[in-house]
């Protein structure tokens, strides 16, 4: 080992999942490696969030699908509020409704739970030297959307109105399509607070009352098309 690779500082590093048996495995495997120190475990999003604030962590490993607040929320907190910390996701999923969202959030590395302890140290260091942490197939995964995008025109959509975000507009398009929030939930893979959240901030943007007009709101601006036939 060189004198600068035997100096180099253990990254501080905040542990979220909800799962008792995993949380507590990923703490018991890190604990065992060189460059890293595991500052705290967070049951769910809401608890990493709260830890980030208390601790000042250099990395969260962040497990997407959680209760009370899922992973890409907390990750855009966290990148909001604390943006000395960076995220790492740890997740089982690898899937584009999983990966994307949590990159748009903040995410600098995206690994699965099957990446070994070395391949997550390397991740951690990765994000800190400003370099993104993401395992073999995620890249493969980004390489191909990358190829598809630019391979096929992108369709036309309509412009998110009165200021609401990517995540507000989606939420507001499947109400009009007549979903409930715990619908919105599974198909966003996100909480039923989170949605509820997302529906309250686009209400007070555009001044909406209810989902009737909500729905009549989404079809007058175009986000949502009547069926034909």
């Amino acid at each position: 080992m060189s004198a600068t690779e035997g100096e180099k500082k253990s990254a501080r590093v905040v542990v979220a999942d909800d799962q008792t048996v995993v949380r507590e495995g990923i703490v018991m495997l890190l604990g065992l490696l060189p460059g890293v120190e595991v500052v705290g475990a967070a049951g769910d999003g809401e608890e990493a969030v709260r830890l980030v604030g208390e601790l000042a962590p250099d990395v969260v490993l962040m497990d997407l699908r959680m209760p009370r607040c899922d992973g890409v929320e907390a990750t855009r907190r966290i990148r909001a509020q604390y943006p000395g910390t960076q995220v790492v996701v740890l997740t089982t999923f690898a899937d584009d409704e999983s990966l994307f969202p949590a990159l748009r959030a903040g995410a600098r590395g995206y690994l699965t739970k099957d990446a070994g302890g070395d391949e997550i140290v390397r991740a951690v260091h990765s994000v800190l030297s400003g370099d993104a942490g993401l395992s073999p197939s995620v890249q493969r995964r980004l390489l191909e959307r990358l190829s598809r995008s630019e391979a096929e025109p992108a369709p036309a959509a309509a412009e998110a109105p009165d200021g609401l975000t990517a995540r507000e507009t989606e939420v507001l398009v499947l109400i009009a399509e007549g979903l409930s929030n715990q619908e919105i939930a599974r198909r966003l893979h996100v909480s039923t607070a989170t949605v509820k959240t997302h529906i309250n901030n686009l209400f007070a943007k555009t001044g909406l009352k209810d989902r009737a007009q909500a729905v009549r709101y989404a079809y007058g601006k175009g986000l949502v098309r009547p069926p034909t036939g």
